[in-house]
């Protein structure tokens, strides 16, 4: 067995911990992306069709 490592999760192998640091990237980068998609929607929304 691999030795542990303490993370902000607790105590986890070093695969684990490397997994969820790349989820935890990838999940704020993902919530930065919807909420500049909803802002430039928001602009598109204010403009004039015509």
């Amino acid at each position: 067995m691999s030795r542990l490592v303490h993370s902000k999760y607790g105590y986890e192998p070093p695969e684990w911990v490397q997994a969820d640091s790349r989820l935890d990237m990838w999940y704020k980068d993902k919530k930065r992306r919807e909420k500049k998609r909803r802002k430039q929607h928001a602009k598109d929304k204010k403009m004039p069709l015509s």
